[in-house]
């Protein structure tokens, strides 16, 4: 179904291509790559729009496959699907040297003559929130790109794949819901596009993003409540206790895909909390591929994110499957969570 738009709207909007060739001056040191890789996970969402919009008439999408990933998480046949998918998408446009997912034990690195002159690396989480397809519920991908580090001719090596998010030149998710959308930042601002499956086009629908410095919502799994922090049950019985000056208490809000909590977040204000707890003590969500991308976007429309003590784009990785506590919206909910995490630090 179409969007509904006319001849004089269509003259007023701006597709993604279009806006990536108009600001191609945000990449001095680029000559079209990041423009080519943009175009590629452009690519693999509109097909993974596709077949989403058909999940449960596809019987390769629904169910479990029988195995676990590198995190012992069962791996659903949508992972493996859209993870082949986006490599594929990926490695057809000769930008990259090495790709880093969820759902591969190792790093991929292109040896090939092609694949060693390679500018970038992209770290991606194909499906966040899989589970959530069987029910109907919106799921997404999540992606960040890097410079490469190692000469260009020559193999990618590990420090390449663990560069803080600090690092990152691009970083951006695709959410699968009522509509499907992209958004994306390059350091300078973020901007989200919705796709029109009429006439297979991402539009510019939401310019220059902004995050509302302080907000009324928490998200957060409180079914794992017994195992938090009592630091981090602190803030939560502040979340909730009343005070009309700050408009407490808050309205809790959880979908239970990172990428859906964080996008209502970016758009309403609040704060996405995942915590460690006793039965992860060091987190559940991974640094370089899911954490690190969603703080270069929320950082960048004017929010925060950290672990709890810093920047999360200031931790850098040892393992490509690292794991941190995360926390991320408004600003000034963030430094809140900050402060009463600290009183325990300092205590």
């Amino acid at each position: 179904m179409s969007i509904g738009l006319t001849e004089n709207s269509m003259n007023e909007l701006t597709t993604l291509g279009e806006f990536v060739v108009k600001n191609q001056a945000d990449f001095p040191y680029a000559k079209g790559e990041l423009s080519r890789l943009l175009s590629s996970i452009r690519l693999a969402a509109k097909i993974m729009n596709s077949q989403l919009s058909k999940a449960g008439l596809v019987e390769n999408l629904m169910g479990e496959v029988g195995e676990k990933n590198i995190q012992g998480e069962e791996q659903k046949k949508l992972d493996l699907y859209a993870n082949q998918l986006f490599i594929n998408a990926l490695k057809a446009r000769n930008e990259v040297c090495g790709i880093g997912s969820e759902e591969e034990d190792k790093t991929i690195i292109f040896e090939n003559e092609v694949g060693v002159n390679g500018k970038y690396i992209v770290l991606i989480d194909p499906v966040d929130g899989s589970s959530n397809i069987e029910v109907n519920v919106s799921v997404g991908t999540v992606f960040a790109i890097y410079r490469r580090t190692s000469p260009v001719g020559t193999t990618a090596t590990k420090e390449d794949f663990l560069q803080p998010g600090s690092e990152q030149v691009v970083a951006g998710y695709v959410i699968y819901g009522s509509s499907t959308m992209l958004v994306f930042t390059s350091g300078n601002g973020v901007n989200g596009f919705t796709y029109d499956p009429a006439i297979g086009v991402f539009f510019l629908s939401h310019p220059n993003m902004k995050i509302p410095e302080d907000g009324s919502t928490y998200s957060i799994n409180e079914g794992n409540h017994a195992y938090f922090s009592e630091p981090l049950k602190a803030y939560l019985d502040y979340c909730k206790s009343v005070d009309k000056a700050t408009k407490r208490p808050y309205t809790g809000r959880y979908i239970g895909s990172m990428i859906s909590d964080v996008h209502r977040t970016l758009l309403k204000g609040g704060i996405y909390l995942y915590p460690n707890s006793s039965i992860a003590p060091n987190g559940k969500l991974r640094l370089c591929y899911e954490c690190n991308p969603m703080a270069f976007l929320v950082e960048q429309a004017g929010g925060k994110s950290s672990d709890g003590q810093q920047s999360i784009m200031d931790l850098k990785p040892t393992d490509i499957h690292q794991r941190t506590a995360f926390y991320t919206g408004s600003k000034k909910m963030v430094e809140k969570l900050e402060e009463i995490l600290g009183r325990a630090t300092n205590a």
